[in-house]
């Protein structure tokens, strides 16, 4: 949801399905650190946004995306409910003769901004929302980085919290846009709530946890996305400091407009927005014992050739105390043997991507979570270390899968 005629970053990574991701579920919500700035909206019934926190941008320009709404800085378009909500308000009206990119104007809407009162680098990003129905509808909480007025989009930075189309009531995106990832599968991911509900039907709190190599994206404590420094593509932008943006869009070239389903007056209702610091990295632990991998046919993670070289495949083979078949995992996610840490071919996040043995570098493609159900997954892909057409024979090679819960994909640790 880009500032004025910034092009949007389309998403279109394959949609999430709860219940949560295997790559993220072992790691849960962690507690966030002291609270530093917040809006609670407490305030009677048509109150503005307290100037000190809050400006509105206004116009009809489209936005850089086609958008249809004219942002005002009326009370109709922004005030609190009375019921502790701020209610931003899409309208199908054009109470001042305002034109668009288009021509007439032929909706209103409001666009909150904290550029130039409240920004931040690093920490937990929070709104409890409830977000509008109908096709055309855009609502979202976002972030730019606070350079977007000398240097442009996309070298400032974007971060998506939340953003949801009408025509997907019940998926919400999380994004980041930086100059070489903007629109890609791998800047964008979705979450879909389970049993067909709607993002509409009650408040749901979406998070970001941004921390100096990672972005993590939640809903309702739920994480489902995460992108990290090491497996963008281009500058990573996210070292600086970042303003806040609510806002609800009518039409644009993602959503589409509305039509003759769409029912006005629209609301995104916004029960609070928090940041809080990023809650203390605990202690390091003492460094962690080897151990064996062992998964499927009892068999264990094993390196072809059992030598410390370079593009070993792993491979599947008879559990015995050879130190091929000893494995560390180490505190900053990646799994150790002779040295050299296991790795996705080529940095790869496809199906059938070769898991191999190379040297440690740090990228996503040599973190992994062994997970409590049993799932020793890649969180850059997404996807699950498997055994290869489950061939249970000595030699069967190991690669990276779309997580089933299948038994060629069960691994636990063993002494």
């Amino acid at each position: 949801m880009p500032l004025t005629m910034l092009v949007v970053g389309l998403t279109i990574a394959a949609t999430v399905i709860a219940p949560e991701p295997s790559a993220l579920a072992a790691a849960g919500m962690p507690a966030p650190g002291a609270l530093v700035w917040s809006d609670e909206f407490n305030g009677p019934a048509g109150t503005a946004p307290d100037p000190e926190k809050w400006t509105q941008d206004t116009g009809g320009s489209g936005w850089g995306n086609g958008e249809l709404q004219y942002y005002t800085g009326r009370t109709s378009n922004a005030a609190a409910d009375g019921q502790g909500n701020m209610a931003i308000t899409a309208r199908r009206e054009n109470p001042a003769g305002y034109q668009c990119h288009y021509g007439t104007c032929q909706y209103t809407s409001a666009r909150l901004l904290t550029a130039g009162k409240f920004s931040r680098m690093h920490g937990r990003f929070e709104a409890r929302l409830k977000l509008p129905q109908g096709q055309g509808m855009w609502p979202a909480f976002w972030m730019l980085g606070d350079n977007v007025f000398t240097d442009g989009w996309p070298a400032s930075g974007e971060l998506d919290v939340m953003e949801n189309v009408g025509k997907e009531p019940g998926t919400v995106w999380g994004s980041i846009h930086g100059p070489g990832y903007s629109g890609s599968s791998a800047a964008n991911a979705s979450y879909t709530l389970p049993n067909g509900k709607a993002l509409s039907d009650a408040f749901h709190t979406f998070t970001v946890d941004w921390a100096p190599e990672s972005i993590t994206w939640y809903i309702d404590g739920i994480p489902y996305s995460q992108k990290s420094k090491a497996g963008t593509t281009g500058p990573w932008v996210f070292d600086h400091n970042f303003f806040l943006l609510l806002n609800l869009a009518v039409g644009g070239h993602w959503p589409g407009a509305p039509d003759s389903g769409t029912e006005f007056p629209q609301s995104l209702l916004v029960d609070y927005v928090r940041v809080y610091e990023l809650a203390a990295a605990p202690a390091a632990p003492a460094a962690a014992a080897a151990t064996r991998i062992q998964g499927y046919a009892g068999k264990c993670i094993d390196i072809a050739g059992r030598q410390a070289v370079d593009g070993a495949p792993l491979q599947l083979w008879d559990c015995d105390t050879s130190a091929s078949e000893q494995w560390t995992f180490a505190t900053n996610g990646t799994v150790r043997s002779l040295g050299k840490c296991m790795d996705v071919a080529w940095g790869s996040t496809a199906n059938g991507a070769r898991i191999q043995l190379t040297g440690c570098n740090g990228s996503a493609a040599q973190k992994f979570v062994l997970n409590h159900s049993g799932d020793l997954v890649n969180p850059q892909a997404n996807k699950c270390v498997d055994v290869t057409d489950w061939n249970s024979s000595n030699g069967a090679y190991l690669q990276l899968w779309d997580c089933a819960g299948s038994t060629n994909q069960k691994w636990w640790r063993m002494a």
